[in-house]
């Protein structure tokens, strides 16, 4: 993690003080499709995908507790609609459950991402209630008799599952019908390659089941929550905020997949394709950015020393002054002031504009700088 510079001043901001106006706003008049077709998805996937990256960790699931921290913000912020961009695994879908955006883009460095997010779609795609997807994503028999309702709680579904072995037979099943959804359905070609990602991936979830987590060069450490973790985790009110806790969520969710409007693109942030390819599809069709979940990605980024070729990408986004990055603060040589006690890292929020505005006046030299100025608390 970077450290924190001396004199760093964390500063914390209510939102609508920027002045700042991005550069190209999305252009009136092109209407916003209600679905795509599947020859239209995969064209999009591959076109505005880039070549593969390497990236040194499975993210297999969130690894960051803190994720439901910022949702009643949100909402009181207005992040509702538009487009909404991601990284990562399933925390996305969570985000797109509260925001209900007209299209989700899913841009991650690493292929076997995409491929993973290729899987959930399928899983989706097969699954009309959360406890059929829970069941086919972990490869766990679905029971003849007692099996959980539509309505079930999600405490009450997981308490199910736990109980029932996954096994060779249902994976092996599972599999080949992901596959082909995959290749028939969604008409998207796998190499070879995407094929051995596929059945690593899908294979990782049936080994671990709901204590999957996330991976750092193939070592699962203990300080990770795991996938049911992540499930059952409260916001600091208490409450449960995950896609698979409401029906309402899940089906929202499950319906953009099926319109082909949660589209997964492989990405680096600081390339010269993707994220501008991105932009150029979001404007020629009318949305604007409402959220863009970046995790930790920059600090990588600052590491790399392509931040700024990140932040010129950002700039051809289509922006208004209501939208938002959400990020993820882990502990630097300090713990970030958001952050709430047992918890790995903190959840915040900040101004698209601001962070442009920002970024032109020279106050970001670091990754300490990007998540201390500026920031909206949860």
């Amino acid at each position: 993690m970077a450290a924190v510079m001396a004199g760093v001043a964390a500063t914390a901001v209510t939102f609508g003080q920027s002045k700042a106006t991005p550069e190209q706003a999305a252009p009136r008049g092109p209407s916003q499709p209600e679905s795509l077709s599947a020859a239209e998805f995969s064209r999009l996937v591959r076109e505005l995908s880039e070549e593969g990256g390497f990236f040194r960790s499975d993210n297999f699931t969130s690894n960051e507790t803190s994720y439901l921290h910022v949702i009643d913000k949100m909402k009181k912020l207005g992040a509702t609609g538009g487009a909404y961009l991601g990284v990562g695994p399933e925390q996305n879908f969570t985000y797109i459950a509260k925001i209900r955006p007209r299209i989700a883009i899913l841009l991650d460095i690493r292929r076997q991402a995409i491929i993973q997010h290729l899987m959930y779609k399928a899983v989706f795609h097969l699954s009309p209630t959360r406890a059929q997807f829970l069941a086919r994503l972990i490869s766990k028999p679905w029971p003849k008799e007692n099996a959980p309702g539509a309505d079930a709680s999600i405490n009450d579904t997981l308490t199910f599952f736990d109980k029932i072995q996954a096994n060779d037979q249902t994976y092996a099943a599972n599999l080949a019908e992901i596959r082909k959804t995959i290749e028939k359905d969604f008409q998207f070609p796998l190499s070879e390659g995407d094929q051995a990602s596929l059945e690593y991936i899908y294979k990782s979830f049936r080994n671990d089941g709901l204590d999957i987590s996330y991976r750092m060069g193939g070592f699962r450490g203990s300080d990770f929550p795991t996938l049911g973790d992540i499930i059952r985790q409260p916001d600091q009110n208490g409450k449960l905020g995950n896609f698979l806790v409401s029906k309402e969520d899940y089906e929202f969710v499950r319906d953009l997949h099926s319109k082909n409007l949660i589209i997964p693109v492989v990405g680096d942030f600081g390339g010269k394709k993707a994220l501008v390819a991105v932009g150029d599809y979001l404007r020629k069709n009318g949305y604007t950015v409402t959220a863009f979940y970046t995790s930790n990605v920059e600090q990588y980024l600052f590491d790399n020393g392509v931040f700024g070729a990140f932040a010129n990408n950002v700039r051809k986004l289509p922006l208004t002054e209501k939208s938002l990055f959400i990020r993820a603060a882990f502990n630097m040589r300090s713990p970030h002031p958001a952050k709430l006690p047992d918890h790995r890292s903190a959840t915040l929020l900040q101004q698209m504009t601001v962070f442009l505005k920002d970024f032109d006046e020279g106050l970001y030299p670091n990754y300490s700088d990007l998540v201390l100025t500026h920031y909206i608390e949860p």
